[in-house]
């Protein structure tokens, strides 16, 4: 659980960003490599957890027949919508979660519609996992 003193200054500091108060830190180019946030799911399950505004894993790779679940851990609500409309969540609420399970092959890119800086993809692959 967090601390109330915590949530808050969370809540203040991701105020003061959307208004443009305060800047993100630049990012190096040597900070992580380019597949840092790629991840290869097995089984028939997979997670995304959504937390400090970004999706992790940020690429993932499945087999068709795979469910997907996104986990909204901030504070704040979030969506999941693909870009070409294949899905898309309602607003998640603090641990609320939503899941859509891919039959096809392809690659499927997504943003949260609040937040468009956020963004995935799902790479559904035959002989994956």
């Amino acid at each position: 659980m967090t601390h109330p003193r915590n949530a808050l200054s969370r809540r203040l500091a991701v105020l003061a960003l959307h208004l443009g108060l305060l800047a993100l830190p630049a990012i190096s180019a040597c900070r992580t490599p380019a597949r840092a946030g790629d991840a290869l799911a097995s089984g028939a399950q997979a997670t995304v957890a959504i937390d400090n505004f970004t999706f992790s894993p940020r690429r993932l790779t499945i087999a068709p027949g795979t469910t997907v679940t996104w986990i909204n851990h901030d504070d704040i609500p979030h969506t999941v919508v693909e870009e070409n409309r294949a899905f898309r969540s309602r607003a998640l609420d603090t641990d609320d979660r939503f899941s859509f399970t891919f039959t096809r092959a392809g690659d499927f890119s997504y943003f949260c519609s609040l937040h468009p800086r956020m963004t995935g993809r799902i790479t559904v692959m035959a002989g994956a996992g």
